[in-house]
């Protein structure tokens, strides 16, 4: 798996990755197989990048690494670096936040992308791990900034608006107008969060209501219903698609970030699961299974766990797929669809067994995906898989 991984990294600079096309969606496959997901996937105006993992040196290497070889990606699906939209940047140490800052924004020395840095656990020796959704040349690419704030101590803009959507950074507990931090306990620090969100939409002409999906990233899970408690008073109808995780944050004063994706116009439409007998299935008051919006649909983070399946990887992913499978079909979409993932697997020597199981039901032209370490909130949880699926 190390030899795979390493290989994947280092090659997508220098394989010429064809591309197949099926009817919402361009594939360009990566450099190995064996591995279910592509380089990167092109479809409704954007270009989702798998997450691209560095191997070898330091981070300050790897960080060039990784970037080195996602513009090589951007260039083959015909944008580039300049031209990305919202950065996930996965760390495995807190302690190389301000190296990777280091390398990171000589990549864009103006209106630099949205961005989420946080730390998880990642596969092999890699230290970090950037995932990527970018603009194609000639896309509508606008940077958002509230007005009153200061300008982002780190290599990020608050928001990037192409067409209809928006891409907001990972918010913290942050005072915007001088960036101080809001010290509070999880329920201080969600509002704070929130209420810079709601400061960041209004920027872009955008409200709570045109929320689609979020990233939840915590540092203490015994907190996870202290943020729900403040996050539903956002969110008081439809929620939006959405995963939390246990995360490391880049600073200890912070114990939440949150990153959000907007659509402006068209009308919202929200998906329950089904139950597997076909009868509707139980809403969450924190979520919605899935968002569609335009011709996208966005999928919650879904969880595979069962009495019978308690600590079995590739039964869980399995399950957990056949779940994203009942909720796609509900939504008039099927795997053919999927354009991007996010697989949050707690322990990453299952990542094989996870794979396994995987690639079964899409089979072909994979999504981009990124896959790393982080702590779910459901003890009995060994997978949660969350998807953006274009028809």
């Amino acid at each position: 798996m190390r030899v795979l991984l390493s290989v994947l990294a280092m090659s997508f600079a220098a394989v010429a990755m064809s591309s197949a096309q099926s009817s919402s969606k361009q594939v360009f496959p990566g450099a190995n197989p064996a591995l279910p997901f592509s380089a990167a996937v092109k479809a409704d105006g954007l270009i989702y990048v798998s997450g691209t993992l560095g191997s070898g040196g330091d981070v300050k290497a790897q960080t060039k690494q990784v970037l080195d070889n996602i513009a090589n990606t951007l260039k083959t699906a015909g944008t580039s670096l300049a031209n990305a939209a919202s950065v996930t940047v996965y760390l495995r140490n807190q302690s190389d936040f301000a190296a990777m800052n280091e390398v990171y924004r000589t990549y864009w020395t103006k209106d630099p992308p949205a961005r989420t840095t946080v730390m998880v656990p990642l596969l092999n020796e890699g230290l970090v791990e950037i995932a990527v959704v970018a603009v194609p040349n000639g896309g509508e690419r606008v940077v958002v900034n509230p007005s009153e704030w200061s300008s982002s101590p780190n290599p990020y803009s608050y928001g990037i608006r192409t067409g209809n959507t928006l891409f907001l950074s990972g918010l913290i507990a942050r005072n915007g107008k001088d960036n101080t931090p809001i010290k509070g306990d999880m329920a201080a620090q969600t509002k704070a969060v929130l209420d810079n969100g709601a400061a960041v939409l209004k920027a872009a002409g955008f409200a709570y209501g045109d929320v689609v999906a979020a990233r939840i990233y915590i540092a203490d899970q015994a907190a996870f219903q202290d943020m729900n408690k403040v996050y539903q008073t956002y969110f008081p109808k439809d929620p939006p698609g959405r995963a939390t995780v246990k995360a490391q944050l880049t600073s200890a004063d912070y114990i939440v970030e949150i990153t959000m994706v907007a659509v402006r116009g068209g009308g919202h439409t929200a998906f329950t699961t089904p139950a597997a007998d076909g009868k509707p299935g139980t809403k969450n008051p924190n979520l919605s299974s899935a968002i569609k919006a335009g011709n996208r649909l966005y999928v919650s983070g879904i969880l595979g766990n069962t009495a019978e399946n308690k600590g079995d990887v590739k039964g869980q992913t399995a399950e957990a797929l056949v779940r994203i499978g009942r909720t796609l079909k509900a939504a008039g979409y099927d795997w053919k669809d999927v354009v991007d993932a996010v697989v949050y697997l707690p322990d990453l020597t299952k990542f094989n067994d996870m794979n396994a199981s995987y690639r079964e039901p899409i089979g072909k032209d994979f999504p981009a995906r990124a896959t790393v370490g982080a702590g779910l909130m459901n003890a009995d949880g060994a997978v949660e898989i969350m998807m953006t699926a274009v028809k």
